[in-house]
């Protein structure tokens, strides 16, 4: 059974399976990587094929060229935004792609380099091993957008990172390197060619037994039901915020290349 992913491959997500490894790397270097609605779809499609196909056993999740992804491609939010209330909040698909690496069963892995903005960070939550080098730059910049946490954040971080590593990451909404990701757990390590480090570790889970490391995963995310519940809780949240006026302000700001005032609100 091929792959619809490599059979009728997106014109900004290279796919490739070589040995039981999948290899799906973002290509948009023009925008530094941003995902789209359609581009995130084209993920979610593709990891949910995979999950299915005998034939992959690894995933690994990148970025083509320097950057992994620079989150949230804002024209599309902005439409998106538009669009608030026509269908559930969890349903969008930013929250589809991840659930869908939050559900998949076999293992996922993550190669960062340059920037990590918004689901680009929080999808790491989901990940199973990350590697990073040290031209990686990361950001959950979601409050600073008049928005909050997705993707289970707001539990899975404080787990990993500890409350007060995840208070600082998540209420600050600053930038931050590798290192600091690798103190708040959201990487295993920090190598000199992420890309390589994580094929090398893709092909040696490819050749262990795949039952035993689904049914290792499975048990290591007994409580993956209240995972998912977490994601769609933070989606409607997140959701209501949208089109907030701190959001617009935020937008606004932006497109002025100014700095935001959130004083004028209570």
């Amino acid at each position: 059974m091929t792959l619809s992913c490599i059979q009728q491959p997106h014109e900004h997500l290279n796919a490739n399976l070589e040995n039981g490894v999948l290899t799906l790397a973002i290509h948009r270097p023009e925008a530094k990587n941003a995902l789209y609605s359609e581009l995130y779809l084209s993920l979610v499609n593709a990891l949910n094929e995979a999950d299915q196909n005998n034939q992959v056993r690894v995933v690994i999740l990148r970025g083509e060229g320097a950057d992994f992804t620079a989150g949230n491609d804002m024209q599309d939010f902005m439409k998106s935004a538009a669009m608030k209330g026509q269908i559930a909040a969890e349903d969008g698909p930013p929250f589809l792609l991840l659930k869908a690496a939050a559900q998949f069963s076999k293992p996922l892995l993550v190669a960062v380099k340059g920037v990590a903005i918004g689901i680009g960070v929080t999808i790491l939550l989901h990940a199973d091993l990350v590697y990073s080098d040290n031209t990686a730059l990361f950001q959950i910049p979601f409050v600073s957008l008049g928005l909050s946490p997705e993707g289970a954040s707001s539990k899975l971080l404080i787990q990993q990172a500890g409350y007060h590593k995840a208070a600082e990451l998540l209420l600050t909404a600053k930038k931050f390197d590798s290192a600091t990701a690798a103190s708040a757990n959201l990487v295993n390590h920090i190598v000199e060619d992420a890309y390589a480090e994580a094929e090398k570790q893709a092909a040696h889970l490819a050749a262990l037994p795949l039952a035993s490391l689904v049914a290792t995963k499975a048990l290591m995310k007994h409580n993956l039901d209240e995972i998912v519940d977490c994601i769609n809780h933070e989606a409607r949240i997140f959701m209501d915020r949208v089109g907030s006026p701190e959001m617009l302000e935020a937008v606004q700001a932006f497109m002025q290349k100014r700095k935001p005032d959130f004083t004028q609100f209570n």
